[in-house]
């Protein structure tokens, strides 16, 4: 699927671009160029070092932002396939500093569709959030705006060979900033603060967000929003998890936070297809219909009123899996980010 194909990943040196990028050079070492492109030259440099046994000749290291349109028009010359994952992320810095995340989020955005549509580029995936359905915080409000935008691009597109779809998933186990990392630097305290105990979250690994979207990229028709179906966990079976010897202190949830996060509403039930592994959160006015899609993949529509949220969802981790997960999951992923040079830290 990517052999020979040139791909660009925005934001390539966080946590999915490593991953992604770790990916693609295992299943297509005749991958033709993998362009990084990201903003802090030290996580450049710091992945250069991650990355540097395998010396891949694919490989890019390309500096710029996501705000600056004509670096990246320049960085998309001869790319086939982008992965959009450039992102201001963290819910506090972006209520604080609104329009920041605006700038980057939503402006971004339409700075990669627009070089995109003046390339030749034939693939884009962007990556969503789960905090962008129903938002209650300016960070899902913009991934939202971001979602909209290329959901509409593919009506801009003209004769192109372009299409443009989402993904949008729930929290990454073990990512920067979560809650197990977060749970196990407090263990040894012997006291862990709870949000809320009734709190639940949605959890997909890294592999699984990176196989979620190369499907996208071989099967997506263009402007699909697609949801993994996913297992849920209850906030306070991650503490147990983590340190069942802790006291777990109830502190209240934060600014923006929800108790249950979403990721379809009811409100999409109407344009929301089942394709087995995933929904797909069709587009409105698209040139294709539900009905034509459902034929033609095989999907199914889901039931009026159908929404999909992490507190009543089918699916739930046990704290004896969570532990499993964790000690599979986030130790694997700690040691893969420490690299071959003991002196190297990240």
């Amino acid at each position: 699927m990517l052999s020979k194909k040139n791909i660009l990943v925005t934001g390539g040196t966080g946590s999915f671009g490593r991953a992604f990028v770790r990916t693609v050079l295992d299943r297509w070492p005749d991958v033709g160029r993998l362009v990084i492109f990201s903003r802090d030259e030290l996580k450049q440099f710091e992945m250069q070092q991650e990355f540097a046994e395998r010396r891949h000749p694919a490989l890019r290291f390309f500096i710029g932002d996501v705000r600056d349109p004509a670096r990246l028009v320049r960085a998309m010359e001869g790319i086939d396939i982008v992965v959009h994952a450039a992102a201001l992320k963290q819910v506090p810095a972006a209520e604080y500093n609104p329009f920041e995340a605006i700038k980057t989020n939503v402006l971004g955005a339409q700075n990669v569709i627009e070089a995109c549509l003046d390339t030749k580029v034939q693939r884009v995936v962007a990556l969503s959030t789960d905090k962008a359905a129903a938002p209650i915080n300016l960070y899902g409000a913009t991934k939202l705006c971001s979602d909209k935008l290329f959901v509409a691009a593919n009506n801009i597109k003209g004769s192109r060979d372009l299409r443009l779809s989402v993904v949008r998933y729930g929290n990454v186990m073990g990512s920067r900033g979560s809650v197990i990392p977060f749970f196990e630097a407090r263990r040894a305290s012997g006291e862990l603060p709870i949000t809320h105990p009734e709190m639940t979250r949605f959890n997909i690994s890294l592999q699984d967000g990176v196989d979620m979207v190369l499907w996208s990229i071989e099967n997506a028709w263009g402007g699909e929003i697609l949801v993994p179906k996913i297992p849920s966990y209850r906030i306070t079976d991650v503490a147990a998890a983590v340190a069942p010897d802790c006291e777990q202190r109830v502190i209240g949830i934060r600014p923006g936070e929800k108790i249950h996060e979403e990721m379809i509403t009811a409100s999409d039930s109407p344009n929301t297809v089942d394709l087995g592994a995933y929904y797909a959160i069709l587009p409105s006015g698209a040139e294709y219909s539900v009905d034509d899609y459902c034929q033609r993949t095989g999907a199914h529509r889901v039931a009026p009123g159908f929404s999909y949220d992490s507190g009543s969802n089918n699916d739930f981790l046990s704290v004896p899996q969570l532990r499993d997960l964790i000690a599979t999951h986030v130790e694997h992923k700690s040691q893969a980010a420490a690299g071959p040079a003991p002196s190297r830290h990240h």
